[in-house]
């Protein structure tokens, strides 16, 4: 039991100091160099090397005990930002997603739109291309029916109805499951938590772990952003984070989504089984429309 713990004191503190105190110590680095440079001076590096020399011989002209003060003073500095930061990543996570507060609703019904409108003009334009030749097709023919198709895709798996891609991506799961299997996610998905396998499990913990560490790396440019204000070059680095968070965010949502539909897949007659709901007569094979339907009936409660 004692073991457990020191294991446990170990992972929390590697997490603490990787996701709190690393980014918000580099956070305060920057902040320092910014007011050191300002607008003037931001590429100054001479400059930048004699105030870091200057500020290294002051701070080993202090007593011991002053230098340990500094270090704690700064360490909790650090862990303060990280969690400011931290609290501000459900913002961030709801940019991403889609779920844009009530006064941004007139733009995101517009995006949601013309997402839709794009995506049903690819779907035309598929259809047309297969009606032309329905029978046999020369490569180029097929090669043409797969990129328009490809290009659908990569707009949205399903009808829009999100104002962004991650949105969409995790809509097109809920669409799915529902016109595929009669399945509301929204209500069902706790269940179908509930009884699948440790290894089914694991996997989706971890997409959505990587697209939460996403999340966090993305959220911390909005202070670099704020620190244009005394020394722009700080917009540089804002928007290197926020790139690398963002590619690394649709990254992990395609990969949670993935695996949410396979889940459904495998998975959703033991679901079915579960509740009672089951065919007799189809012991193997995906979710049915019926055992859906009826699954959906059950755990919304008349809701």
């Amino acid at each position: 039991m004692g073991g457990f713990f020191e294991q446990l004191a170990k992972t929390l503190a590697d997490r603490w100091i990787s996701l709190l105190v690393l980014p918000g110590a580099f956070f305060l680095g920057t902040i320092w160099l910014s007011v050191r440079l300002g607008h003037a001076e931001a590429w100054n590096v001479p400059l930048l090397t004699r105030r870091t020399e200057d500020a290294a011989v002051t701070v080993a002209d202090l007593p011991a005990g002053a230098q340990a003060l500094l270090v704690a003073v700064v360490l909790a500095a650090a862990a303060g930002v990280g969690f400011v930061v931290q609290a501000m990543a459900g913002v961030t996570r709801c940019v991403w997603l889609g779920q844009w507060p009530r006064l941004l609703g007139p733009v995101a019904l517009t995006r949601t739109a013309r997402r839709r409108a794009r995506w049903h003009r690819l779907v035309e334009e598929r259809r047309t291309l297969e009606r032309v030749s329905p029978g046999t097709r020369t490569r180029e023919q097929q090669d043409l029916i797969d990129t328009v198709a490809d290009r659908l895709t990569r707009l949205a798996m399903a009808e829009p109805g999100r104002p962004t891609w991650m949105g969409d991506r995790i809509h097109a799961v809920e669409s799915i499951a529902y016109h595929r299997y009669g399945l509301d996610l929204t209500y069902g998905w706790a269940r179908l938590w509930l009884v699948l396998p440790d290894p089914a499990r694991a996997e989706l913990i971890a997409a959505h772990s990587a697209f939460a560490a996403a999340v966090a790396t993305g959220t911390w440019a909005v202070p670099y952003l704020l620190l244009t204000v005394v020394w722009w070059p700080a917009v540089l680095v804002a928007a290197g984070i926020g790139l690398t968070g963002w590619v690394r965010a649709r990254t992990a949502v395609a990969d949670f989504t993935t695996l949410t539909e396979a889940v459904l897949d495998l998975h959703g007659r033991t679901l079915a089984a579960a509740l009672g709901v089951g065919d007799p007569t189809e012991e193997t094979g995906p979710l049915t429309i019926g055992e859906g339907e009826r699954i959906t009936d059950l755990v919304r409660k008349g809701r």
